[in-house]
Formats: structure tokens, C-alpha cells, sequence
């Protein structure tokens, strides 16, 4: 991708976009980047979450279509949270040179220069929303297009420097997915589709927060207003039992819908239980009772965060197995 056809557009752009567009601390030493580098822009680790959830949500969906139109669209949705991906490193550049744990990636390490990331997912957006357009219908890419849009924009370029809410709010961007494969498989919205998207979207500040409390980040000095930044980490201990309280109705609702079930409610009831008792732990706890043994309740409760969205999207997938085979 050529660097000088971007580079003319942010030269000719930037008076409307802000110093944030000229002034970004990356290296600039010369080095040929390779496809690994390429692909680190597009945040693998979160496109397989993404890739995962959209299929379920395909699956699920009481219409499965072809499936050669199924593998074109799961290609799309993963390419188009490859492009969002790219665009957030792109925007994020200057605050990813201040925070070791960003630091190595491909652009502020110089690996990638910033335009060719913008270029990358400007083109990355276009092709997929167009193709799971044309490959299916509108619905499912318009989606996509708010989904990518969402991201890059109203989280990374707005939401992520302006409030510590910006994890819940941003965290609508990873819950679109099984959204979008549900309208790939009948062209519509229902509850089932919106109730899996709540799933997402309530577990995302728990799951973040959990992280959050163990962590030792330097959002502070990139001026990213975390909540564990902004209001300390006692408030943060009551965000996570709050919402980990107004996740576990939403869990349950599913298993009540047409996509739900026994084996579903089963795997809710058990994860839901379990994960509410440990957020519970993080909330009665204090700074030094978490230094004393290395945050090791925090730890535990993000760990189970993690396989928490896993079984419970593998338990629809099991219900609708059991659906398809009539048992």
C-alpha cells in the first residue's frame, strides 16, 4: 500500500482533524514491514472473539442459509473487525507510544508506518462492508458499517479520551457481531439477536474492570481517563458487582427465548452463580487485602470472565444442535 497517496490526504486533511493527526510520538526509523506486522494491526486476539460470537449467531438463527453465503459472511465480519482494529491503532498511535504494554505494536514501534495503518483500514472497511452486502443483504451490512464505525469512531476518537465510562459504552462496538450473523441468516433483528447482543455488551465492563484492578497500567500518563484512574479502585470494585448483578438476568432471559433452553440454562445458572460470587469477593475487598495476595481474587474472577462468554455462546450452539437433530 503506498504511503504517499494517504500521506497527501492527512496533509491536506489535518487542518480539520486537529494536531492529534500530525503530532504522534513513533518512531520513524526505516523498516520493511512484514505480514505479520500487517496482521498485528487488526488485533487477531479480539477478531477471534469476534469471529466466534457472529458464527453462533448465524447458527442459531431458525433460517441457517447456504453455507458457502455463510463462510463469505463470517470472512467479512472478521475482516471488517481487522479494519476497525487497524483504524483504532492508527488514532491511538500517540497513546500507545506512552504506555509500555502498547509500546511494540506495529506502529509506534515503526514497524507500520500510520498512514499505511488508515489506508489499510479505510480499504479493509469498504471491501467488507460491500461484499456482505452484495454476498447477503443490507441489514447485515449496514451493521457492520455502524459496528466499524462505532469503534474507530464514537469509542477510539471520542468516547476513549473524554470519560471513564468509556469502556461500557465503547463495549457496544464487540457485542454487534452475533447481531450482524443473525441478520446474515434472516434479515432482521429480534430478541434473540438483541438479547445476545446485551450479553456482550453487559459482561464487557466486569470482564475489563476484573483486568483493570490487577493490572499495573499507565493509562495515567497517556491522559486516558480509566475508571481505575479517574475514580480509584474502590469505585471500580462497585462497578463490578454492579454490573456482574444486572448481567445475570440477561444470561438467564436467553435460555427463555426460542435459541435457549435446558443445556443453556444449565451452563447460565452454573457460570452466573460462580462468576457473581467472585465478583462479590472483589467487592468486599480493600487495596491491601488485594496487595497482600497479589490480587489473586481479581485474577481468578477474570479468568472465569473469560471462559463465562465462551459457554455460554457454546450452549446455544449445543441447543441448536439438539434443535437441528430433533432430540
Amino acid at each position: 500500500m503506498t504511503y504517499g497517496c494517504v500521506g497527501w490526504v492527512l496533509t491536506h486533511l489535518s487542518p480539520f482533524l486537529g494536531p492529534k493527526m500530525t503530532d504522534m510520538s513513533v518512531q520513524d526509523q526505516p523498516y520493511e514491514a512484514g505480514m505479520g506486522d500487517y496482521f498485528a494491526l487488526m488485533k487477531p486476539r479480539v477478531m477471534s472473539l469476534v469471529i466466534f460470537t457472529a458464527l453462533v449467531g448465524l447458527l442459531v438463527a431458525p433460517t441457517p442459509g447456504h453455507p458457502f453465503i455463510g463462510f463469505l459472511a463470517i470472512l467479512c465480519i472478521a475482516v471488517g473487525a481487522g479494519a476497525s482494529g487497524a483504524l483504532n491503532m492508527w488514532w491511538d498511535a500517540d497513546i500507545d507510544a506512552k504506555m509500555r504494554r502498547t509500546a511494540k505494536r506495529p506502529i509506534p514501534s515503526g514497524r507500520v508506518q500510520p498512514g499505511e495503518a488508515l489506508g489499510i483500514g479505510l480499504a479493509l472497511s469498504g471491501f467488507s462492508i460491500v461484499l456482505l452486502w452484495l454476498a447477503t443483504n443490507a441489514l447485515s451490512a449496514g451493521l457492520l458499517a455502524f459496528t466499524i464505525f462505532f469503534y474507530a469512531v464514537i469509542y477510539s476518537m471520542w468516547l476513549k479520551r473524554a470519560t471513564p465510562q468509556n469502556i461500557v459504552i465503547g463495549g457496544a462496538a464487540g457485542a454487534f457481531p452475533p447481531m450482524i450473523g443473525w441478520a446474515v441468516a434472516t434479515g432482521s433483528v429480534s430478541i434473540e439477536s438483541v438479547l445476545m447482543f446485551a450479553l456482550i455488551f453487559m459482561w464487557t465492563p466486569p470482564h475489563f474492570w476484573a483486568l483493570a484492578l490487577f493490572v499495573k497500567t499507565d493509562y495515567g500518563d497517556a491522559d486516558v481517563p480509566m475508571l481505575t484512574e479517574t475514580h480509584g479502585r474502590d469505585s471500580t470494585r462497585r462497578h463490578v458487582i454492579a454490573y456482574a448483578v444486572l448481567l445475570a438476568p440477561v444470561a438467564l432471559g436467553i435460555g427463555f427465548t426460542s435459541i435457549g433452553g435446558y443445556v443453556y440454562l444449565g451452563v447460565a445458572a452454573v457460570m452466573n452463580a460462580w462468576f457473581l460470587k467472585g465478583c462479590y469477593g472483589i467487592w468486599r475487598r480493600d487495596d491491601a487485602a488485594a496487595e497482600a495476595d497479589n490480587y489473586l481474587v481479581e485474577r481468578k474472577v477474570f479468568k472465569v470472565s473469560l471462559y463465562y462468554l465462551f459457554l455460554h455462546f457454546g450452549a446455544l450452539l449445543v441447543e441448536a444442535a439438539l434443535r437441528t437433530t430433533g432430540v
